[in-house]
């Protein structure tokens, strides 16, 4: 599947993405696709975009502003205003490509970003379709899965961040993921061997995080706009998610007029591998022939 290397501006910096055709004449849908908590695109955003493309939607897959090969400094600086920023940016990038019917994007989160694609589509008004994978919905509930000791511990590390950035002095970094016990943003068993796992070969992940945002994530719960959610709105949740808890999944749904829930007996990060990659796609496709024409 060809995909075009491309940038965009957001609030003055460059985003660098991926954009796949759908490969056909005329004007169809875009998907816009974003990853969760540090993630970038090289973390298999272009298999489901290919996915998309090949079903005749067009795709484009974004780096964060200070992640990837997106512009801003410092390096690895996880904020949710920006994020959501970039998501805008995103999307009017989408919009304006030949090609793309500007009524019919749709939005592509996991994890992270399948929180935030709620506000943002919120927001924007006019998104024709969403899709949660795994998401983070409920920011205390995703906090209390490290525990109190855990939590004390990163509590420290995000104070001595933030104490770093007010004297104007580079952040203080803490891995992405770790064993459990490790002083992580994420440890679940088995996470850091997970992520590992969606990466390819010949490609070196920076697998740090500015510990700032450990301070505000709890008070991040993007589920309970649930009811404002009037468009379409796939959310899959993992039954044994030990990294953002299914139950908040439930209750976003049963908010939402248009959801539809679907739930894998697995963990957060099996729904990117096989063999349940396949299935998960799969529903996703289902879901978009179903909603967006």
């Amino acid at each position: 599947m060809k995909r075009e290397n491309i940038r965009f501006k957001s609030q003055g910096l460059e985003c660098a993405g991926w954009y796949y055709k759908a490969g056909t004449k005329g004007k169809f849908s875009c998907v816009v696709l974003g990853h969760g908590f540090g993630g970038v695109k090289e973390a298999r955003l272009d298999v489901y975009a290919e996915a998309f493309a090949k079903a005749g939607y067009n795709a484009l897959a974004f780096d964060y502003r200070h992640f990837g090969e997106s512009e801003g400094e410092p390096r690895q600086i996880l904020d949710i205003k920006k994020q959501h920023q970039d998501w805008h940016a995103a999307i009017a990038f989408a919009r304006n490509q030949e090609g793309v019917e500007p009524g019919k994007i749709i939005l592509w989160g996991s994890s992270f970003a399948g929180g935030h694609v709620i506000p943002v589509a919120i927001k924007d008004g006019k998104i024709a379709a969403v899709i949660s994978q795994v998401p983070n919905l409920d920011g205390l509930a995703t906090a209390r899965t490290n525990g109190v000791v855990q939590a004390l511990k990163l509590s420290l590390a995000a104070g001595r961040d933030m104490l770093r950035a007010v004297r104007g002095k580079n952040p203080y970094y803490i891995p992405i993921t770790g064993e459990p016990g490790d002083l992580a943003a994420m440890t679940a068993p088995g996470a850091r061997d997970a992520v590992e796992k969606l990466f390819p070969d010949d490609f070196e992940p920076n697998e740090d995080v500015a510990a700032r945002i450990i301070l505000h994530a709890p008070l991040y719960s993007p589920g309970k706009l649930a009811h404002k959610m009037a468009m379409p709105w796939l959310i899959q949740a993992a039954e044994h998610d030990a990294v953002t808890p299914v139950k908040p999944a439930f209750k976003a749904a049963a908010k939402a007029p248009k959801s539809k829930l679907l739930t894998y007996k697995c963990g957060h990060f099996d729904v990117y591998l096989a063999p349940l990659f396949e299935q998960v796609i799969q529903d996703q496709v289902t879901f978009l022939k179903n909603n967006v024409y």
